[in-house]
């Protein structure tokens, strides 16, 4: 997070306005890629071939983020507005049992900048904002828990953190913070980059790393240095996931940008140390249903990070429906932990490829044109062995077919099949 940006009531009001039809073009444009799903069985199909043995997941040295963290973080949906305080993180944590979204994934409820006062008291320490959190940070964390939840915080490697406010930064305070954040009971700290004063970037995020760790609370460390000094050569051991990109807005373009700029960072990723591409937009209403199902299904192919960014207080079910799809978490949440990779892009028809921890690869094809496109591949250019045939799974229409490895699709504009394919034994 760098700067506010929030849209007005009045524009707020016509986005919602709008975002009926544009569901229902949504379920058609879908509807029509999964039609067109052509995956028939050859006529003279070789031997089958027996199926790669899986390879073993590593493990995380610290036992944190093993797999990508998942969870909410309200910056994109309220900023710094009044509405962002207690009884909204309380109704969070609420929801997220009340909507499956826990039995999902999802543990983290996170708060993001604006939660405490502009300076320290005379102690030196943090003091939350008494208007928002009138019975303070650790009754909240003391709520989040008591739902079978994580709770995290947010502050600056800097002097300030990065709202126009600019409140309390952690840089030359990381040691007495760090006591605070755990006799709080926080289990999540997203440190961004702001008002750094120029000292070396893995200087700063590897002092708090120290200060973490002193504690002796586990907390999961979310490096949000925008890749200004690409961290992803050299913060592995220091944090659990850092930030490749600046940050998204709730719009086509942006997601697309930061898609192109974490793709080729795969080889950086895996169990305790995830590129984070930045927040979840879905459910924001700057998209289309059909891009935010391209959204959520990008990052999960990329093993990022899902952290949901709308205010699920207003979310619509089609929102939850995206957020709540079990199979596509599945392809973030896969235990080898490895970030899927570009196949083909021609001509803005593509092709990415996850390997699976039990042999399988998972496959999308994915439209960035305006208009809609065959994209197409095969089981074993995927990475898969010879068979006689695959099963081929379709992760938003929950259906499975067998064919002989032809992997094809009408996708709609700015659309996504996801397959998982698997050789039939």
């Amino acid at each position: 997070m760098r700067s506010m940006n929030r849209p007005s009531a009045r524009a707020a009001s016509i986005r919602r306005l709008s975002a009926a039809p544009v569901r229902r073009l949504s379920r058609q444009g879908l509807a029509l890629a999964a039609a067109a799903l052509l995956c028939g069985v050859g006529a003279a199909a070789p031997a089958l071939a027996q199926a790669p043995e899986a390879p073993a997941p590593p493990t995380p040295g610290d036992g944190l983020a093993a797999t990508p963290p998942m969870g909410f973080n309200n910056w994109n949906s309220t900023h710094c507005e009044a509405d962002f305080n207690e009884e909204m993180v309380k109704s969070i944590a609420d929801l997220f049992v009340e909507k499956g979204l826990k039995d999902a994934g999802y543990e983290y409820v996170n708060l993001d900048d604006c939660w405490a006062l502009p300076e320290r008291d005379a102690d030196g320490e943090l003091v939350p904002d008494p208007e928002r959190f009138p019975n303070g940070i650790k009754a909240v964390a003391d709520y989040v828990h008591g739902k079978g939840l994580k709770f995290g915080i947010y502050t600056s490697a800097g002097t300030k953190t990065c709202s126009d406010i600019g409140f309390p930064g952690g840089l030359d305070h990381e040691y007495s913070d760090a006591r605070q954040f755990a006799d709080w009971g926080v289990d999540y700290l997203k440190y961004d980059n702001c008002n750094n004063q120029g000292v070396d970037a893995r200087q700063r995020y590897t002092t708090m790393r120290d200060a973490l760790k002193a504690t002796g609370r586990p907390i999961l460390y979310s490096i949000c240095e925008w890749g200004e000094n690409k961290p992803w050569e050299w913060a592995e051991g220091i944090g659990e996931s850092w930030r490749t990109t600046g940050d998204i807005s709730d719009n086509w373009d942006s997601m697309l940008s930061i898609l192109k700029q974490n793709l080729p960072l795969a080889e950086h990723a895996g169990p305790g140390h995830w590129n984070d591409p930045d927040m979840l937009e879905v459910g924001n209403g700057g998209m289309t249903d059909t891009e935010y199902r391209s959204h959520f299904s990008l990052w999960s192919v990329m093993a990022a990070p899902l952290l949901i960014g709308a205010d699920l207080r207003e979310a619509g079910e089609e929102t939850y429906e995206i957020l709540g799809n079990k199979e596509v978490i599945a392809v973030d949440q896969d235990e080898l932990g490895r970030q899927g990779t570009v196949l083909s892009s021609e001509d803005g028809r593509w092709v990415l490829v996850k390997e699976m921890a039990d042999g399988s690869r998972t496959v999308a094809l994915f439209n960035e044109t305006g208009e809609e496109q065959q994209i197409g591949t095969t089981a074993q250019d995927a990475g898969l062995p010879e068979a006689a045939s695959y099963e081929v799974r379709d992760l938003w229409e929950h259906r499975t077919d067998t064919g002989d490895g032809t992997l094809s699709a009408t996708v709609p504009a700015h659309g996504t099949v996801l397959l998982r394919v698997t050789p039939s034994s």
